[in-house]
């Protein structure tokens, strides 16, 4: 059973969530000084992903609890590759300062290897990349606005089972326009607020262990229409609230559960295929690179499969009409974490 959130605090001076369910804005106030667990399991990350039909940028800042991570990856979608880059920070335990909404608070974080800023301002966000290093050397920098109109959002608090401490407070902001300019080495690409889109992801939790989870995300215009969806499982107990949700011009329209049909072997060999139990979302995607990424650390580990590609299917919106999607960019995942 889907249950809607109401208003109020995200947890309750025991450390658990007052509600678990799902919401289109930040009907819930998270607060890290009133977790009530090891540091070592608070889990924070704020992650940017912005795509056009040719290429895309990825930005990670993250505070795991033992282990703080920034991320620069760049997907190119002609040649069907990827090149990833990151700063490692020992046991930040929340000193890197990440804001308790995904709605205000800025992040900034100057490291020897990579700076990345993410600035509230009025109307949007401002994004800011310097990573020197990247590419063996070419560097990658440079700035993207993403514009935020009046839009909703999905939200959803979930709980983990036998751990009743730990949960998992997630946004996700699609369809957010973006312009400005990154530079590799010699080359300059552009965003255009025309083609270009961005997804924030903005999550917030104490986490357990060993897990597994399947995400996917693709936001951008299907004919004259602003599309975008947020598909997704393995993130805690999903009872009273799974994360599927599609958006068509900034209106959402909620999905019950999802169903990930990967290919046999490598996930990037083969279309993916994606359905649901109430019929409402029928896609194919057709991956065109993999965004692999593997840290092993003993007790930490984390692997990553993240593929991009194109989505299209059908879509049953709210109201009975069906929206057909063709060739949307966005991108499907499966990550399995020891952290």
């Amino acid at each position: 059973m889907q249950h809607r959130m109401g208003k109020g605090p995200l947890l309750d001076a025991r450390g658990r969530l007052v509600e678990r369910g799902w919401a289109i804005e930040e009907v819930r106030q998270y607060e890290r000084s009133a977790i009530r667990t090891n540091g070592l399991r608070i889990k924070e990350w704020d992650y940017y992903c912005i795509l056009t039909p040719d290429y895309g940028l990825a930005l990670t800042v993250a505070d795991n609890g033992y282990l703080g991570f920034l991320g620069t990856s760049w997907m190119d979608l002609k040649t069907g590759t990827a090149v990833n880059d990151g700063a490692v920070i020992p046991f930040p335990m929340g000193r890197m300062g990440l804001p308790q909404s995904a709605d205000r608070g800025d992040i900034v974080q100057n490291h020897k290897d990579m700076s990345l800023s993410f600035l509230h301002e009025p109307g949007g966000r401002r994004l800011i990349v310097d990573a020197p290093r990247f590419d063996g050397g070419r560097g990658l920098k440079g700035e993207l606005w993403l514009a935020q109109p009046p839009m909703d959002r999905m939200v959803i608090a979930t709980p983990f089972p036998n751990a009743s401490k730990a949960f998992y407070y997630n946004q996700k902001i699609n369809c957010l326009p973006a312009k400005g300019e990154i530079v590799i080495g010699g080359d300059t690409f552009r965003f255009s607020p025309d083609s270009a889109f961005g997804v924030l992801d903005w999550g917030r939790g104490v986490w357990t262990y060993s897990n597994v989870w399947y995400w996917g995300s693709a936001s951008g215009m299907c004919e004259d229409r602003c599309v975008g969806f947020n598909i997704g499982y393995g993130f805690g107990d999903t009872s009273s609230a799974s994360e599927n949700m599609v958006f068509v011009d900034g209106k959402a329209h909620k999905l019950d559960q999802v169903t990930f049909h990967m290919p046999d072997g490598s996930p990037d060999s083969a279309p993916w295929r994606f359905t649901s139990n109430d019929g409402r979302f029928e896609l194919n995607f057709d991956p065109i690179v993999n965004r692999h990424h593997t840290t092993n650390l003993g007790l930490f580990k984390t692997s990553q499969d993240q593929v991009f590609g194109t989505f299209s299917g059908n879509v049953k919106l709210d109201d009975g009409s069906v929206l057909k999607i063709e060739r949307l960019p966005g991108f499907a995942e499966e990550v399995r974490n020891r952290w």
